[in-house]
């Protein structure tokens, strides 16, 4: 009889050789991966933290740990766990139950924010995602980019200053510029002036703002402010948002901004049989985008009409140049114009 023992324990040595190369194996394996996974948990909850009380200090708020916990949706235990540690590495201190950043703390923040907004530069710059998913990203990839990184998105970028709602980018020695202006829902009727920034938090008050097509770095004159909200108009349209809402507008009202040109419009406010002149293309129009309109024909000066309005009027052919070219109402809203003197082509 043929004893299979041998072959059978063999067979059971190599296989337990084989998972335990697979579970440890360096840098790939089944048990570094599960530990390093572990290790940017606990990395991304205390950056987090170190974020919030930045932003809290900066809006002279205080913050505590019942505060992080709502805010970052993490128990208590979590956040207070992170907050030992951080305090033992020094990053912050506690003045009662308020939570203060250290110097080292300061500059550690700066980091994660700078990450945060190149990233979010880089998004509106050079891919088409949609504005409701810049921040999110942005949030996954502020704890993974490394310096190195970075470096290669400030040369890509062009060293911004900004990002694309108006944040300042933290320079890498942690130098941050400040945002001048004033918030719009303190802004009296008759103020003119341009938005500076548009605050991308709460999400809810962002995705209104957005429905509204509020651009940033267009023209503004707050029509009317009292407790039901700010009646402004903006680019020859007219909005009115709660004031928790214009909360998250900054405009700028330095005395070069006190006039507003109220005959600039978009351009899917031309109408059929309108001719017109454009002025520019809005900041909100960005990276290859904005290229592609500019290579087009969509420059300043340019003579426009209505050429085919298709069905449903979305999109929509325009003649620029002698030559048809067809926009998408988002894309369209970007592009400013004024109307010509005589206002209709010949018939």
């Amino acid at each position: 009889m043929i004893n299979y023992l041998p072959l059978t324990s063999l067979l059971l040595f190599f296989a337990v050789c084989i998972i335990l190369y697979l579970f440890f194996r360096k840098d790939k394996g089944w048990y570094w991966m599960i530990t390093d996974n572990r290790k940017l948990k606990q990395k991304t909850v205390q950056e987090d933290i170190l974020k919030q009380i930045y932003h809290a200090g900066n809006s002279r708020n205080n913050m505590t740990i019942p505060g992080l916990s709502g805010i970052l949706k993490r128990s208590d235990k979590t956040i207070y766990d992170a907050v030992e540690k951080l305090s033992v590495e020094q990053l912050i201190q506690h003045e009662g139950e308020f939570l203060k950043l250290t110097e080292a703390g300061r500059e550690y923040s700066l980091r994660i924010v700078r990450m945060h907004r190149l990233y979010e530069k880089y998004l509106a710059e050079k891919t088409g995602f949609s504005k409701t998913e810049w921040h999110g990203r942005a949030e996954a990839m502020e704890h993974i980019l490394s310096d190195k990184q970075a470096a290669k998105l400030v040369l890509e970028l062009g060293d911004p200053l900004f990002d694309p709602h108006g944040d300042p980018i933290p320079t890498k020695s942690g130098k941050i510029a400040e945002i001048k202006g004033v918030n719009l829902s303190m802004l009296p009727a008759g103020t003119c002036g341009i938005i500076t920034h548009i605050e991308d938090e709460p999400d809810v008050i962002y995705r209104q703002i957005l429905s509204e097509n509020i651009q940033l770095g267009s023209q503004i004159k707050v029509l009317e402010n009292s407790r039901k909200g700010v009646v402004f108009s903006s680019i020859g349209e007219i909005h009115t948002l709660p004031s928790v809402v214009a909360s998250n507008i900054t405009i700028n009202t330095s005395e070069e901004n006190e006039y507003v040109d109220e005959q600039t419009i978009r351009l899917t406010g031309l109408k059929d049989k309108e001719k017109a002149v454009i002025v520019g293309v809005s900041k909100e129009s960005r990276g290859e985008s904005r290229r592609r309109l500019l290579d087009l024909g969509f420059v300043r000066g340019a003579e426009i009409s209505v050429d085919l309005p298709g069905p449903m009027k979305n999109p929509r052919a325009y003649l620029i140049k002698g030559t048809s070219i067809a926009l998408r109402d988002d894309q369209a809203s970007k592009i400013l114009i004024k109307k010509s003197e005589n206002g209709t082509e010949s018939q």
